[in-house]
């Protein structure tokens, strides 16, 4: 009965987990619309809805019921699996992430997590560099130009940024003397990482928006030269899974910021439930990715392969060496 229970648990958090990441899109867009909409000093959409609430409702509606086009010369097979090949590694990575400790239900304790693994860092790094196969099995499959362009970019993109991003946490391995990310997480309960490593966090967090192919650094979708890049050829319902698979990338580079270096939902001075801060600590940095969005212009690709190469490589090096010293 108790093996039964536990199953139930598990399946439960993972069906929430599920149901929260594919409704996230929803309330984002929404969200994203009125930051763009309030920094260029206008409403944002206000026409479906109370203040355009309904709007990503009816943006969904448009997208299911779209024709599903799709180019007479790709190759049908891949350019179908291509959504969800950008879809899935995100969502697996979430089986990883702690959001606390533990709450209490009618006098038992459930875990805020699906898995505590002792490499969840690790796994999480692992699952993650498998989405770029979405990304560019769209661009090839789809047998257009523009496509195809957008794709070889990603590529070169995810692996240089991949790199430091990698090497931005080995300082906070070094602290917490662990990989799984609850240990990581107690680590910070008296001080948080991004006091002992400020390198760090700015080289993981940069490299994060790479990973997340936003504003500086979408030269993989680029509107103003590939049409749309990679998912140029998409519509309706697999055009909306890329999009979904962007949002999901940002939360999950928002919550693994969070977790890394800003002690997950460790609080400070107001006491706070732990879960409330660590949601109010994801929902800053996701403002941050919407708010560079609107705020810098996108890179030229030299100068994106420049900055990650020539600036980040060699400072989450020096990272390294001297967190090495210093903590050793």
């Amino acid at each position: 009965m108790e093996l039964i229970v536990a199953l139930g648990v598990i399946v439960f958090k993972v069906a929430l987990v599920i149901a929260i990441l594919l409704l996230l899109p929803l309330p984002l867009t929404w969200l994203e619309r009125k930051i763009a909409g309030h920094m260029q000093q206008r409403m944002g959409p206000m026409r479906v809805g109370w203040h355009g609430l309904l709007q990503p409702v009816a943006d969904g509606i448009k997208l299911l019921t779209k024709e599903d086009h799709i180019p007479a010369e790709a190759d049908r097979f891949l350019f179908k699996l291509a959504p969800i090949l950008a879809l899935a590694p995100p969502f697996v990575a979430f089986a990883a992430i702690p959001f606390g400790e533990s709450v209490s239900v009618l006098g038992n304790e459930i875990t805020l997590y699906i898995s505590n693994l002792n490499v969840a860092l690790l796994f999480v790094f692992a699952v993650i560099g498998l989405e770029v196969y979405g990304v560019i099995f769209g661009g090839w499959a789809a047998n257009s130009k523009y496509a195809v362009l957008g794709s070889l970019r990603t590529c070169a993109q995810m692996i240089s940024y991949e790199i430091p991003m990698g090497f931005a946490v080995i300082g906070v391995v070094m602290l917490a003397q662990s990989m799984s990310l609850l240990d990581i997480v107690r680590a910070q309960t008296d001080v948080w990482n991004v006091v002992y490593q400020p390198i760090g966090f700015f080289v993981f967090f940069v490299a994060g928006l790479a990973e997340a192919q936003r504003i500086p650094f979408d030269l993989a979708e680029a509107e103003g030269d590939l049409g749309a890049g990679f998912h140029t050829e998409y519509s309706g319902i697999r055009f909306a899974l890329f999009m979904v698979s962007e949002y999901v990338v940002m939360v999950l580079v928002s919550v693994l910021t969070v977790i890394l270096f800003f002690g997950g939902w460790n609080g400070v001075l107001i006491p706070l439930p732990p879960l409330l801060w660590f949601l109010l600590k994801v929902a800053f940095f996701v403002y941050l990715f919407m708010w560079f969005r609107f705020t810098f212009p996108r890179y030229r690709y030299d100068q994106l392969m420049a900055i990650g190469w020539k600036v980040l490589l060699p400072l989450s090096l020096a990272n390294i060496i001297i967190s090495g010293v210093v903590f050793s």
